[in-house]
């Protein structure tokens, strides 16, 4: 059978978009999305070595104590070697953070992943394999999940399933659930100041890959930041920026601010309720922000590429979007460095 001219002619298009998707999707933002546990593939079977390798747990902060003590018992019976616990909400805070957990997690050699969320309707346990990148999982990657409004009768659901599939090779397991010590994202040395050498040194600036955001953030840059910068590629590798000249890079992380703060290698006492954040709702009027400690910020920092300094400014400047924290932070820049 002869093919038309319009067949070929549609396959190229098909090619065309399949690429420009491909592309679409290589490319990673400062962040990622809240929902990224719900683009996996959740109905997949459970991990084939969940009984016989090494997990970590990354946990809802709302879990109490005796919640996650349940938690452990269970993995312990099922035959699950949950050898430490992590807070979730910070885990894809930003793309230094999670390097930061891959790195934890190759060190330590773990093969599996567990995500136990509290909601109010009720608990969700995901168990995947760990890929072994510094994404931690990928798009689209099968994973095991299961429901209950009541933690315990869930535990029991993965006890019996897991049971009935795999045979517990795993012996010497924590009695009690180990918290894991906080990772540390800064590969250079930290510093809260503004770093001097940004007057002459190129920053660049990673695009988000949205086209409201991107313009958005042209915008800010254009009509705030008086020195050298390079909206850029989100695809590209910090090497690759290098070479392309730039010297610094733009860095947002969003988080839960308490944990995002400790993180970042701030003081914080679990006693503190609210944060006081530095802000700049007009260009030359400094006020104070009173914001709760478990709600969600952006934090703006600058990261010279060949060290990994990172340069956090004078005062802790999160905010509630990641616009009014760039703000902030430029603003915090041009007052410090005395700059129009």
């Amino acid at each position: 059978m002869v093919q038309r001219p319009e067949y070929y002619t549609m396959q190229i298009r098909f090619l065309i978009i399949l690429l420009f998707v491909s592309i679409q999707v290589s490319a990673q933002s400062y962040f990622r999305d809240t929902n990224w546990m719900d683009q996996l593939n959740l109905s997949g079977a459970l991990p084939e070595k969940l009984l016989s390798t090494r997990s970590v747990v990354f946990y809802d902060y709302r879990l109490t104590e005796k919640e996650l003590k349940d938690t452990q018992e269970y993995f312990q019976r099922t035959g699950i070697d949950a050898i430490v616990y992590y807070g979730l909400d910070i885990l894809m805070a930003g793309k230094d953070i999670t390097r930061a957990y891959a790195d934890m997690l190759n060190k330590r050699e773990i093969t599996n992943l567990a995500f136990l969320e509290k909601k109010d309707t009720g608990y969700r346990l995901i168990l995947t394999t760990y890929n072994g990148k510094e994404t931690i999982v990928d798009a689209k990657q099968a994973a095991w999940t299961i429901s209950n409004t009541v933690l315990t009768e869930l535990l029991k659901t993965l006890y019996r399933t897991a049971s009935s599939v795999q045979k517990k090779q795993n012996l010497l397991i924590n009695d009690l659930p180990e918290i894991g010590p906080t990772v540390n994202p800064i590969m250079g040395k930290r510093n809260e100041f503004f770093a001097i050498d940004l007057k002459v040194d190129p920053l660049a600036v990673p695009r988000f890959g949205d086209e409201a955001l991107d313009k958005q953030l042209e915008e800010i840059f254009k009509n705030n930041y008086p020195l050298k910068y390079k909206l850029t590629d989100p695809a590209l590798t910090e090497k690759e920026l290098r070479k392309q000249g730039s010297l610094y890079v733009l860095c947002i992380v969003q988080g839960r601010g308490s944990a995002l703060k400790e993180v970042l290698g701030y003081p914080v006492t679990p006693s503190e309720t609210a944060l006081v954040s530095v802000t700049y709702p007009e260009a030359a009027h400094q006020q104070l922000k009173n914001i709760p400690s478990s709600t969600p910020v952006y934090k703006i920092y600058f990261k010279h590429i060949d060290s990994g300094n990172v340069f956090l400014g004078t005062k802790w400047d999160a905010d509630l979007t990641w616009d009014q924290a760039l703000l902030n932070n430029i603003r915090g820049l041009k007052t410090e460095l005395k700059l129009n």
